[in-house]
């Protein structure tokens, strides 16, 4: 076990050192091979080519791209001083730089966001695991109902609406018609209430699509593992269907839905764009889009990387939940 949880950090090790190459070309090195200065982003277009040259010095923009991406990662575990003639700023660790239009470190502001985005995946995913499970299990052992039928229905209706569409409406009704549910965030810290109250909305939308996914995918594992010749045995040995579902059935439905898991808590935790938009939620997806919209590199680059690393750490962890549900990845 030991061995297998190593291989499978050094790997994560690397995804995370070539994902962290790829986003530094993409932000710094192509915008300068089309002949886009970046230096030009941060000082803004009206000002004296005397600051921009101080600024491209003091952001380090001429030096050779290998120097640059040296300084990068390096800048991430030890930070990073930005020296213009006497004037020296230190960026602690981990420094993903400054915004080009607050002017204020890039980390900070992504430690601002993040409980946001962690609150509204994590409740989101609760609900959609043990609703869109539950479904999918009771659908296949009760194929061809009207309880079976419903449900994928349902399901089928999840899929296809999009967030934009049930947040808004959900909006309209609840928030706005029946006032029932407040639309404006609040901390954690300053209510707890409130805070639930303010998070229940998007939680409900955003379980809505993926509990739909996760009933399908539930159902259709469950229908095949159902006619294995393991299951049967079970059953001709005498042990109650509850215990032919729980520990032998639901053993082996459980890979797949955690494989998919592991992809979606890993992709939310770097922003839910759709849902943190729709309902004004000041989390990592918002910021994403407010410094697309305004060109502002060293936050999307921040932001990438995060996600990134949520992928790759969810990714491990569904490597290692493989290892304690099969034994066979650990012999492998």
């Amino acid at each position: 076990m030991l061995a297998y949880v190593i291989r499978r950090l050094f790997a994560v090790a690397m995804m995370l050192l070539v994902v962290t190459l790829t986003t530094f070309v993409i932000f710094f090195v192509l915008p300068k091979w089309a002949g886009q200065d970046i230096a030009l982003l941060f000082v803004g277009k009206n000002t004296d080519p005397a600051s921009v040259e101080g600024i491209r010095e003091k952001l380090g923009l001429a030096d050779p791209v290998l120097v640059q991406f040296w300084n990068f990662v390096q800048a991430l575990f030890v930070g990073r001083d930005y020296s213009s003639g006497v004037d020296v700023t230190h960026c602690a660790a981990p420094c993903f730089g400054y915004s080009f239009r607050t002017e204020q470190e890039v980390w900070p502001q992504l430690t601002a966001a993040m409980p946001v985005t962690l609150s509204l995946a994590g409740g989101a995913c609760l609900l959609w695991v043990t609703g869109g499970v539950a479904a999918g299990v009771i659908s296949a052992l009760r194929r061809g109902t009207i309880w079976d039928r419903t449900a994928m229905t349902v399901a089928l209706a999840g899929v296809s609406l999009p967030i934009y569409f049930t947040g808004l409406l959900s909006l309209a009704v609840f928030s706005f018609q029946l006032e029932w549910i407040e639309g404006e965030f609040t901390p954690f810290s300053d209510d707890p209430a409130l805070w639930f109250q303010s998070l229940l909305l998007p939680w409900i939308t955003l379980a809505f699509l993926y509990a739909a996914m996760y009933a399908r995918l539930t159902r259709a594992t469950m229908l095949e593992i159902l006619g294995e010749d393991y299951i049967r045995t079970a059953r001709a040995k005498g042990l109650t269907e509850r215990a032919v579902i729980g520990k032998h059935a639901m053993r082996s439905t459980w890979t797949p839905v955690i494989t998919l898991l592991g992809l979606d808590l890993g992709a939310l935790l770097g922003g839910a764009i759709l849902t943190e938009s729709t309902y004004n939620l000041p989390g990592l997806g918002r910021l994403a889009v407010d410094a697309i919209t305004q060109k502002d590199l060293p936050i999307i680059l921040g932001v990438t990387l995060i996600a990134a690393i949520f992928i790759c750490v969810a990714n491990l962890l569904v490597d290692m939940l493989y290892a304690v549900i099969d034994p066979r990845v650990r012999l492998g």
